[in-house]
């Protein structure tokens, strides 16, 4: 793909987005399509985004369970780009049409207490520039079909990062923690929709440690001279699968002694 290509492609996502009309798979349009190349789709897609007034929060990382990745044949998670219009309070409701195909995730996230960067970032200099730990939501949507209608092909990660890694929303919870207060491999969560229990999990389902997740983003983002920031939200990646979010919906995720995030969908 060339430059043109990328702010082409990213055009489309946006004119999708506002829209509510998806747009084909990528992957089909630019069949000789790149991870590099999706990345710099999406950095396109932002760069559009900033220069409609919104500002970036921090960002997403995604693909962190095995089953994820060997649904999609990948063997490296994903990242995206969280910005200020994504950020809704938990007990909040979600306008009606607000997105197309909106589906819920639990994860932990990370505030940040000071920049980090470099490739080669260590465990301990994560869990050092962490402000605090938290619960959350992430909600993800997709300007991109999630399978071509003619041939049936299904979206592969060069579409899934392109469209921003598939975010397009984030629920905190209002409980703050000491990265260290708790073994975040066995923060777990219990999430309902419509008072129904749909997922559970744990939070070694992320790459065995929720900190390592944080680890392989500040090493992938060194490749291209960027990092962390203080302040910045990470969402470390879900440890539970995707759960449609129809009209009329609501949802808990309940992580025990951790905390409690709702959302609900009009």
């Amino acid at each position: 793909m060339t430059p043109e290509d990328h702010r082409a492609a990213a055009l489309a996502l946006l004119q999708a987005e506002a829209t509510r009309a998806q747009i084909g798979l990528l992957s089909l349009a630019y069949p000789g399509m790149t991870l590099d190349d999706a990345y710099a789709v999406q950095a396109a897609l932002i760069t559009a985004k900033l220069a409609q007034g919104r500002r970036g929060i921090g960002w997403k990382i995604g693909l962190t369970s095995r089953a994820m990745q060997e649904q999609l044949k990948i063997d490296t998670p994903d990242s995206g780009v969280l910005l200020d219009d994504m950020l809704f309070e938990s007990g909040a409701t979600v306008p009606k049409n607000h997105f197309i195909q909106p589906r819920v995730e639990a994860e932990i996230a990370f505030l940040m207490a000071r920049d980090l960067s470099g490739a080669d970032v260590t465990r301990e200099a994560v869990i050092d520039a962490t402000a605090h730990v938290a619960p959350a939501l992430e909600i993800l949507d997709t300007r991109i079909r999630r399978a071509d209608p003619a041939t049936g092909r299904a979206r592969i990660i060069t579409d899934t990062v392109s469209d921003n890694a598939a975010n397009a929303g984030i629920v905190l919870g209002p409980q703050r923690h000491a990265v260290g207060a708790h073994d975040l491999r066995w923060v777990g969560a219990v999430v309902k929709r419509d008072g129904v229990v749909e997922e559970t999990g744990l939070g070694a389902g992320v790459l065995d440690d929720p900190v390592t997740g944080i680890v392989w983003l500040v090493r992938r983002l060194a490749v291209y001279g960027q990092g962390l920031k203080a302040g910045d939200i990470v969402l470390s990646g879900s440890f539970v699968r995707a759960i449609e979010a129809p009209p009329g919906s609501g949802f808990e995720a309940d992580f025990g002694a951790f905390g409690l995030v709702r959302i609900d969908f009009a």
